[in-house]
């Protein structure tokens, strides 16, 4: 007992204490990287030669911001009803929230029409990507396959656990090239890791298709789906590979508040899976003891607010399809998105596009990959579109 606690401190030391190495961090972490990039100069902010992200100026104090268009966050916030649940529920801090966290575990079984024990919840979706590749790689070996680009919050953590990318560009029409994805697979891999819709590519790839790749490779070895914007695609859950779990398949599917309900800052997220793979993963990590009572109650409540989640739906979509009129008004490329940011070519490095938009008190974000500059544009309140969009017009269009 006694060796196997000293070789997990080895492998937790050599892994967690790397993460520093996140291609796509939360806000606070991806800040501190900005800072580090700045004070060394550095051009981009990881040196990934596939796929990286330009260093943006100094970043400012958001609250004086006219745009908030960075992180992919909801601009309308949480629910009234999840706030007053939040509220209401700091009463009850001084416990630990064991019980009520069942309850929205049996909440959201209900809701995906799985049993409790194929759930594990997490502070947020990125928070158990980060898990399960600490868990897949902690003998620092074995590669995982995913798209180029991809969100690299799994990858980013299985390279630091000594693991490697073997990375798949999307299609000729940005969906995932499954053939090509299969074909990489080998004796070494331990995962295949999909975004769907993607990140920072916005696109998502053919339900069908990707149905029958997951229930079929997941006989060879466990597949990845994380479907953080799923809600605001076109199909929605229709498009969700969830199913495959109640089936038996080898698959984990995360979830996220973040997004479509409106709750990045309170920090809940759920992943399905087998109940042996999920007790593998929960044996070290322990998912749900990140989230606060406060938290749950008011993601309980969310669940209950159909109105409000149909509300915020549509006011992203129309954001959504208010920038891709722009775009296409102004006979500019632009990725076709099913998510709650765009994302599209620039003629201006990344690093000087930058410098334009936060001189304007507006915040988004530059990528470099497959030899083209990229800005992706999170799509905010009406109002935050049309500040952007005229400040394109002045330097840009």
């Amino acid at each position: 007992m006694q060796s196997n606690t000293l070789q997990r401190r080895d492998w937790l030391k050599k892994s967690v204490l790397s993460l520093g190495a996140l291609a796509v961090a939360p806000q606070i972490t991806w800040a501190e990287t900005v800072k580090s990039a700045q004070k060394n100069n550095k051009k981009f902010l990881y040196g990934n030669p596939f796929f990286d992200e330009y260093t943006p100026p100094t970043f400012p104090d958001l609250t004086t911001v006219k745009a908030r268009l960075v992180w992919n966050e909801n601009p309308h916030g949480p629910s009234k009803k999840a706030a007053e649940a939040f509220q209401e529920a700091v009463w009850d801090g001084n416990h630990y929230s064991w019980g009520s966290l069942g309850n929205l575990v049996s909440k959201i079984a209900d809701y995906e029409g799985c049993k409790p024990e194929n759930i594990m919840m997490g502070p947020g979706s990125s928070d158990l990507l980060e898990k399960t590749a600490m868990v897949y790689f902690q003998d620092g070996s074995g590669n995982v396959v995913s798209a180029d680009p991809s969100y690299m919050s799994l990858v980013s953590v299985a390279k630091a656990c000594g693991g490697n990318w073997k990375s798949v560009k999307l299609t000729s029409d940005y969906q995932h090239d499954l053939d090509a994805m299969e074909a990489a697979i080998d004796a070494d891999t331990k995962l295949v890791y999909i975004t769907n819709p993607n990140n920072p590519t916005a696109t998502i790839t053919d339900t069908a298709k990707l149905m029958d790749f997951c229930s079929r490779v997941s006989e060879k070895v466990p597949v990845f789906v994380d479907e953080a914007y799923i809600e605001l695609s076109d199909g929605g859950l229709d498009n969700s590979m969830a199913p495959l779990v109640a089936q038996g398949k080898n698959i984990l599917v995360t979830r996220t508040f973040s997004k479509i309900h409106g709750m990045a800052g309170l920090r809940v997220g759920y992943m399905l899976g087998q109940k042996e793979t999920l007790e593998a993963i929960n044996e070290i990590t322990r998912g749900g003891m990140g989230i606060t009572g406060p938290s749950i109650a008011a993601a309980s409540a969310s669940m209950d607010d159909l109105d409000y989640l149909a509300s915020c739906r549509q006011k992203l979509i129309d954001a959504r399809n208010y920038m891709t009129a722009y775009l296409t008004d102004k006979k500019m490329d632009f990725m076709p998105s099913q998510t709650n940011f765009v994302m599209f070519p620039i003629n201006l490095t990344g690093d000087a596009f930058l410098e334009q938009v936060y001189d304007r008190k507006i915040v988004v974000r530059a990528f470099r990959f497959w030899d083209k500059d990229w800005c992706r544009v999170s799509m905010g309140t009406m109002e935050e579109m049309k500040v952007f969009t005229a400040a394109l017009d002045e330097f840009y269009v």
